[in-house]
């Protein structure tokens, strides 16, 4: 009888530990929080947000491609400024706001008009309450110079419909809003024969004219605006940088010894690792769950 019994207990002790196990593996399983994207170097090994702190916080300039509709890059675009600002003078500039709209800008920053007024006199993006208002207001709160360097759009369709000839009929002060003219220009850059691929029929010899326009019109916003000493974060939609191309080819025209850094933003349906078609991208690479909401 008290064999029977001692086996009985032996056995419950068996399944409680087993249970026990079971629970723990499932407890630890389901506790594990769903990952809304993940951060990769460009040759695809995983990194922490920390690292990529570390690794950018002595650059000269930062590149940071986003994917115009994505809310995690534009809440770690917040996040980096926020913490880059900690250890560094930082200056931010960005494409969606374009070089003739600076004095409304500046006005926002200093407090002379509100945000609708800001809304009345810039031409502001139409997700920018949402996407980029957050940036301008924390330069704001942290009296940061935001300087916007994008060519004028209207510029920008000129040379699309007309090819660059066409600036040359601008007048000395409609010029002051560009990039120095006769720009360089390499229509052979792989980013730019993409362009002609992914249009099909409609990509022309002028549509990348126009994107060379901007691409160059940025860079030197940038290095018009960039001081010894301050780390300068550009934003700007990825493929004006991805594969160190675009704004970065036409900074390193200028200014080939500064320490640049690339971020790209791409999304995956498995955000564990970089598909091979990214790698190499940008030195930093922010995969987003594709099932992540956008903002529009």
């Amino acid at each position: 009888m008290f064999k029977l019994a001692s086996n009985f207990y032996l056995l419950s002790m068996r399944i409680y530990s087993v249970l026990i196990i079971v629970f723990f593996v499932c407890t630890q399983t389901f506790s594990q929080h769903k990952r809304a994207y993940s951060i990769f170097t460009g040759e695809g090994e995983e990194i922490h947000y920390t690292d990529m702190i570390n690794q950018v916080e002595m650059s000269d300039i930062i590149l940071f491609g986003e994917q115009h509709n994505s809310a995690i890059a534009h809440w770690l675009q917040f996040e980096l400024t926020s913490d880059l600002i900690k250890v560094r003078n930082v200056k931010l500039g960005a494409e969606m706001f374009e070089r003739d709209n600076q004095e409304a800008l500046n006005s926002y920053l200093k407090g002379e008009i509100d945000q609708k007024g800001l809304d009345t006199i810039a031409r502001l993006w139409s997700n920018h309450k949402t996407d980029y208002a957050p940036l301008l207001d924390l330069a704001k709160s942290n009296q940061l110079e935001f300087v916007a360097t994008n060519i004028p759009r209207r510029y920008a369709n000129m040379v699309y419909k007309n090819s660059f000839s066409v600036l040359d009929t601008l007048s000395s002060e409609e010029k002051k809003w560009i990039a120095p003219l006769p720009i360089e220009f390499v229509p052979d850059l792989p980013t730019y024969q993409n362009i002609l691929k992914m249009m099909g029929d409609h990509g022309t010899p002028e549509l990348v004219m126009a994107q060379a326009i901007k691409d160059a019109t940025m860079a030197f916003s940038i290095l018009e605006n960039k001081n010894e000493q301050e780390l300068f974060i550009h934003f700007n939609g990825a493929y004006h940088s991805d594969y160190f191309e675009g704004i970065l080819w036409y900074l390193k025209l200028t200014e080939p010894e500064l320490n640049y850094k690339t971020i790209s933003t791409v999304t995956q349906k498995d955000i564990s690792h970089l598909d091979e078609e990214h790698i190499n991208k940008a030195d930093f690479i922010i995969v987003v769950n594709e099932n992540v909401t956008t903002t529009y």
